[in-house]
C-alpha cells in the first residue's frame, strides 16, 4: 500500500513539474534519403524562452577560464579551465557539423550531485565548442564531468557528426564519488533511435568499443550502492537500474517514442501496450529500421505528431474542445476531488504548445563542412512554427533570434511573433490551423526546393574563395529567417482580422461586414444537449422545470 501511495505521489509530482520535457529523434546516414545524419530536438518547458545560442570561434590564453552557469536556473556553479581553441556554435550545432540534443530522464534523484560544476546544458555547449567529431564529443563530455563533477540529474544525449550518430546516457553519483556513470551506444547505420525523458539503453555489449563505450564503474557503482544485484536482476540494464520505470514515465515518455517509431516504421506494427502501461508488455527497441529513408521534411513531420489517426488522437474527444484543439493544458497529471485512490493523466504528444525552440540538425559528409552543416531552426509550438535553414558557418545570428525575454513582449522577437499566431490558433483550432499550415508549407517547401541550388552556389563560391561562400550562406540564412518572421507577423495580422470576435470574416471582400458564425459543431452540440436535457430547448413550455 505504501508503495502504491508513493508511486501515485511521484506520478503527480512529475506530471505537474517540468521534468517531462524534450524529445529527440536520431537518424543515421543509411536511414536518410540523402546520406546525411540528423538529430531532432523539441525543447519543451512551460515559461521557457531561449534565444538562438550563437558563439563565434575564439582563441584563448593559458590562464583563461570559463564561468559555468546552470542552464535551467542561471545559478553560478563555478569555473573550469578554458582550452586554447574553441569552435563556432550555432544553436546546438558547430562548424564541424557536430550536433547535440538531450532529454532529461531524472532517474534516481539521490544521485544528483549539487556540488558538481557542470550541468547538462553547459555540458552540451562547452562540448560543441571543443569537438570535431561525435566520438570526440563523448570524450569531452565524460572527461568534463569526471574532472569537475556533474550537477544535473539523469540525461540522455543525442550526438552526431557527418558520419556517426550516438546516444549517451549519464547520471551523477550523488556526491558519493566525483563524476558520473554513463554508457554510449552507436546507432547502427540504416537505423533510427529516439528518446523522450526516459532512459532507453538497457543491455549493452561490454567488449565492442567501436559501437559501445561506457564508464568503467557503470556496473560496479550500482552494485556497491545496492541498485543492482546480478544474481537477482540478471544481465545489467542501465535504464532499469538508474531510471526504474513507473506508469507516468511510460505514458508521458515512451508514448512519444512509440509515436516516432510508428510514423517511421509502420510495418513493424509496434504494440501500444508498453506505453499504455500494460503489465508484461515488451519494451520498445533502442533503435529501429524505418520503412523508407527519411528526408528533412519527413523528420519534421514526425516531430509534429499529436497521436494523429490513433485511438489517442488528441484532436478528438471532450478535452479537444469544440474545434479539435490537440493541446492539453498543464499539468498533465490530475486527480478528482475526494478521490484518494485513482490518478489520471493526459497523453503527452511530441508536439506541444510549451516548446521554446525546435531543430533538425543536418550533417552532410560529401560537402565542405562550412556548407554541409545545416541547422533547421524554429521557435515555439513546432506544429505551428517554421523550420528555417541556418548554415553553421554563418558569421552572425538573425537579429530577431537574439536579445529578448520571456518577461518582455516585443514584435521584433521571433519567439513572441510565433507565440502570437500559435495562441490565436488555440481559440478556433480546426479553422485557424489550416491558414497557418498553408503559409507554413509555402515557406518550408521553398527552403527545401532551394537547398540544392543554394548548396551548389556555395560550393562554386567556395572553390573561388571560402570566405565568399561563408558570407553568401550567412546572408541567405539571416535573410530567410528575418523574412519568415516578417511573414509570420503579417499572418498574425491577417488572422486577427479574419477571426475577429469569434466570427470567420471573409477578408477577400472589400469593405462592409461579412462575418460568419460557425458555432461549435454537431458533436459538441450533442454533448451539450445530453448534459442538460431540455435546458436549451427553444419552444413554448407549459411550465418551467
Amino acid at each position: 500500500m505504501l508503495r502504491k501511495i508513493f508511486l501515485t505521489l511521484t506520478f503527480l509530482m512529475l506530471a505537474s513539474s517540468q521534468v517531462y520535457t524534450c524529445t529527440n529523434l536520431l537518424v543515421t546516414k543509411g536511414a536518410s534519403a540523402d546520406g546525411s545524419t540528423m538529430i531532432t530536438y523539441n525543447a519543451d518547458a512551460g515559461g521557457f524562452m531561449e534565444p538562438l545560442f550563437y558563439l563565434p570561434a575564439a582563441t584563448w590564453g593559458d590562464n583563461d577560464s570559463l564561468e559555468v552557469h546552470d542552464w535551467d536556473t542561471g545559478k553560478y556553479l563555478g569555473k573550469i579551465k578554458q582550452v586554447k581553441q574553441t569552435y563556432l556554435v550555432v544553436g546546438n550545432m558547430n562548424e564541424y557539423q557536430v550536433a547535440i540534443g538531450e532529454t532529461t530522464f531524472t532517474g534516481l534523484t539521490e544521485l544528483r550531485d549539487t556540488n558538481g560544476i557542470v550541468d547538462y546544458g553547459s555540458l552540451m555547449r562547452i562540448t560543441l565548442q571543443r569537438s570535431k567529431t561525435a566520438r570526440e564529443a563523448i570524450k569531452v563530455m565524460t572527461d568534463l564531468v569526471a574532472q569537475y563533477g556533474y550537477y544535473s540529474t539523469g540525461e540522455s544525449f543525442s550526438i552526431a557528426d557527418a558520419e556517426e550518430v550516438w546516444m549517451l546516457e549519464m547520471i551523477g553519483k550523488g556526491g558519493k564519488e566525483k563524476g558520473a556513470v554513463w554508457v554510449a551506444v552507436k546507432i547502427p547505420d540504416g537505423y533510427i533511435a529516439a528518446h523522450a525523458n526516459q532512459a532507453r539503453i538497457r543491455n549493452f555489449p561490454l567488449n565492442d568499443p567501436d559501437n559501445c563505450i561506457y564508464s568503467k564503474d557503470v556496473i560496479s557503482f550500482a552494485q556497491k550502492n545496492g541498485y543492482y544485484d546480478p544474481k537477482k536482476d540478471g544481465e545489467f540494464s542501465f535504464a532499469d537500474t538508474y531510471n526504474p520505470l513507473e506508469p507516468g514515465g511510460l505514458l508521458f515518455c515512451e508514448g512519444r517514442v512509440w509515436s516516432l517509431f510508428r510514423g517511421a516504421a509502420p510495418k513493424a506494427n509496434l504494440s501500444p501496450d508498453y506505453w499504455r502501461a500494460v503489465e508484461g508488455a515488451t519494451p520498445y527497441p533502442l533503435y529501429i529500421k524505418p520503412d523508407n529513408k527519411l528526408k528533412v521534411s519527413d523528420v519534421i513531420d514526425l516531430m509534429r505528431d499529436h497521436f494523429n489517426d490513433t485511438p489517442w488522437d488528441l484532436t478528438k474527444g471532450l478535452a479537444a474542445e469544440p474545434y479539435g484543439n490537440p493541446v492539453r493544458w498543464k499539468p498533465l497529471g490530475f486527480k478528482l476531488e475526494g478521490d484518494t485512490v485513482n490518478s489520471y493523466g493526459w497523453e503527452r504528444p511530441i508536439s506541444t504548445q510549451q516548446t521554446a525552440f525546435a531543430f533538425v540538425s543536418q550533417s552532410r559528409s560529401w560537402l565542405p563542412r562550412e556548407i554541409g552543416g545545416v541547422f533547421w531552426y524554429g521557435v515555439d509550438d513546432n506544429y505551428t512554427n517554421v523550420y528555417v535553414p541556418l548554415y553553421c558557418s554563418m558569421t552572425a545570428p538573425p537579429p530577431s533570434s537574439q536579445g529578448y525575454s520571456i518577461a518582455d513582449f516585443s514584435l521584433n522577437s521571433a519567439f513572441w511573433v510565433f507565440n502570437l499566431v500559435a495562441n490565436l490558433a488555440y481559440t478556433k483550432y480546426s479553422y485557424i490551423i489550416k491558414d497557418i499550415q498553408e503559409v507554413q508549407s509555402e515557406l518550408e517547401n521553398k527552403f527545401t526546393k532551394s537547398q540544392n541550388a543554394i548548396d551548389k552556389a556555395a560550393v562554386e563560391l567556395y572553390n573561388i574563395d571560402k570566405n565568399l561562400a561563408i558570407n553568401f550562406l550567412t546572408d541567405y540564412s539571416v535573410s530567410q529567417f528575418e523574412q519568415t518572421v516578417n511573414r509570420w507577423r503579417k499572418l498574425w495580422e491577417y488572422l486577427v482580422v479574419k477571426y475577429n470576435d469569434g466570427y470567420i470574416n471573409d477578408v477577400t471582400k472589400e469593405g462592409g461586414r461579412h462575418p460568419k458564425g460557425v458555432g461549435y459543431g454537431d458533436e459538441f452540440f450533442r454533448r451539450v444537449v445530453k448534459e442538460r436535457p431540455g435546458y436549451y430547448d427553444v419552444k413554448m413550455k407549459k411550465e418551467l422545470k
